[in-house]
């Protein structure tokens, strides 16, 4: 359904109560009783997850599956598949850089990418009653999965020329991504940039802020927004940078103090997080995550520009008595 998604953001910001929007996604398996490759094996099934979800959970907005490997799979990375688990990237595509000017731009609809937009054309026809953004990685962290995120860090300093001939081409490959999804009916993007979260200040400015700013100019409208997320453990340092992007909000990780991140930012800007995924939705007990998410939003609600989320994608292996843990506590705080 097509949304006014400034309108839907200025609401949200001006409102009392506000709704959770955890990145939640893969734990729907359990209650669908499929692994985590059938449900991202067709378009239907991607589909009909997000659909559960949202039938499940009173959720502000309805996420896509955070699959970081799907992009770099694009470009020709070699992908480790487990039934169970998240796909991840293996190997490293590009090591020279000849390779990097040689490395050629995929279509949309390259490997998997297709059956992602496609599960997301199917789901707006199925979630109606909320905003469904898709997902996409960001242009620093595809570079990484490309050249192999140590040797990226050494290149940023040794051979920067290299390192942005590939951002380059990972940029103009995630805006025509995110502009498929566009066409699709997405009401936005969910860009994850974790990668950027271990820059330095300076670098983060021409290695991804600049990149996905380029990305945000070339989609972002009243009808299709961005949201950014960053759970880099330096993000901190680095908001200023961040901040340049121009998303239409920012979602950050649990390793950061979400009450003095809120503390750096303008009021107008719509920050989210950060309930630890791994030790509370996943390994905690539904008294746990009560007991955290009701002491964070204690702490960071007088902030008005703050919602309540995970700190990252919550693993698919995840409880979902924990995830109803989650949202009773909010319900129980307003």
């Amino acid at each position: 359904m097509k949304r006014n998604m400034k309108i839907w953001f200025d609401e949200a910001l001006a409102a009392d109560q506000k709704k959770a929007i955890p990145i939640l996604s893969f734990p729907i398996v359990n209650k669908m009783g499929i692994t985590v490759s059938e449900l991202l094996g067709s378009s239907e099934s991607q589909a009909k997850g997000m659909k559960a979800v949202a039938d499940s959970v009173d959720s502000w907005i309805s996420v896509s599956f955070m699959d970081l490997s799907v992009e770099a799979e694009a470009f020709g990375a070699q992908v480790k598949s487990d039934p169970n688990e998240v796909p991840t990237i293996m190997g490293q595509l590009i090591q020279t850089r000849e390779q990097a000017e040689a490395l050629q731009v995929p279509e949309v609809g390259a490997a998997r990418t297709g059956t992602y937009v496609e599960g997301i054309k199917r789901a707006m026809d199925l979630i109606t009653d909320r905003p469904v953004l898709a997902g996409c990685i960001g242009p620093f962290s595809l570079t990484g999965r490309l050249m192999d995120i140590t040797e990226v860090m050494i290149k940023c300093r040794k051979d920067p020329e290299m390192v942005h001939i590939v951002l380059d081409k990972a940029t103009e490959f995630l805006i025509q991504y995110a502009k498929a999804y566009k066409a699709a009916g997405a009401n936005g993007i969910c860009m994850a940039e974790p990668l950027a979260g271990i820059l330095s200040p300076k670098m983060i400015q021409q290695f991804s802020s600049d990149y996905v700013k380029k990305i945000i100019d070339a989609v972002r409208d009243e009808n299709f927004a961005v949201l950014y997320h960053n759970c880099g453990n330096s993000v901190m340092h680095l908001v200023d940078s961040i901040l340049t992007c121009g998303a239409n909000a920012y979602h950050f990780g649990n390793a950061i103090n979400m009450e003095e991140m809120l503390n750096k930012l303008p009021e107008h800007v719509i920050a989210m997080g950060n309930i630890d995924p791994a030790s509370q939705f996943c390994m905690g007990t539904p008294e746990s995550i009560r007991e955290e998410t009701l002491a964070l939003m204690k702490a960071c609600t007088p902030h008005k520009n703050f919602i309540i989320s995970s700190g990252c994608d919550i693993p698919p292996n995840s409880p979902w008595e924990n995830v109803e843990a989650f949202f009773s506590a909010v319900k129980e705080f307003y």
